[in-house]
């Protein structure tokens, strides 16, 4: 399996869909075609499937209400880990290091731990960081694929190619991947400046 390929398109589907997307469909396409036989290109394949089946507003509409409606589908890893807490901003400052080792600027107002833009540090060539970045989250990752999965999103597909590219989980992971979605993140809505993003809404 080509890790960069499944976390560059993985990077595009996790993003908003915009233009980008919709008008990238075919370059997608071809990219998970070429991916050897598995779930990571069964799970691409099966949301770009949607993508084509499915309005550009209508799925603008679902990923506004998936994402940024529900607290329990955030794509922010470091949420899950540290919720609203002073931690989660020297947390935040690791993500932030490793896009600027690999010599990554992020555009304004986006954050360095959205599973997007870790995706996409893999695609540029830090797979190694982002690996890293992944594996350290991964409790929070299996939690937000599950949320997804039991909302019924095909999101959830996306991450499940994501969490293909890793190693399968030991028990100690998935004991915190279990305990994080019983008991949600800590709760200490103070300390976040300059990263208090997650909105009440969430």
């Amino acid at each position: 399996m080509s890790v960069r390929t499944v976390h560059m398109v993985a990077s595009v589907l996790l993003g908003y869909p915009d233009d980008r997307l919709h008008d990238g469909l075919a370059v997608l396409r071809e990219a998970v075609g070429g991916l050897p036989a598995g779930e990571a290109r069964e799970r691409l394949s099966a949301f770009l499937g949607h993508v084509a089946a499915t309005g550009q507003a209508a799925l603008a509409a679902h990923y506004v209400a998936t994402f940024d409606m529900k607290r329990r589908c955030c794509p922010y890893l470091t949420y899950y880990a540290y919720g609203d807490t002073r931690k989660r901003g020297a947390a935040l400052l690791r993500f932030q290091h490793a896009l600027k080792t690999a010599g990554f600027e992020l555009a304004d107002g986006e954050l360095p731990d959205h599973l997007a833009v870790v995706c996409e540090l893999s695609a540029r060539g830090a797979v190694r960081e982002a690996r890293r970045l992944l594996l350290e989250h991964r409790a929070g990752v299996e939690v937000l694929h599950a949320a997804l999965r039991e909302e019924g999103s095909p999101y959830a597909d996306v991450v499940a190619a994501v969490l293909a590219t890793l190693p399968p989980a030991g028990a100690r992971e998935r004991e915190a991947a279990l305990r994080l979605a019983a008991e949600g993140p800590p709760a200490e809505a103070v300390g976040l400046e300059p990263y208090a993003i997650m909105e009440a809404g969430r």
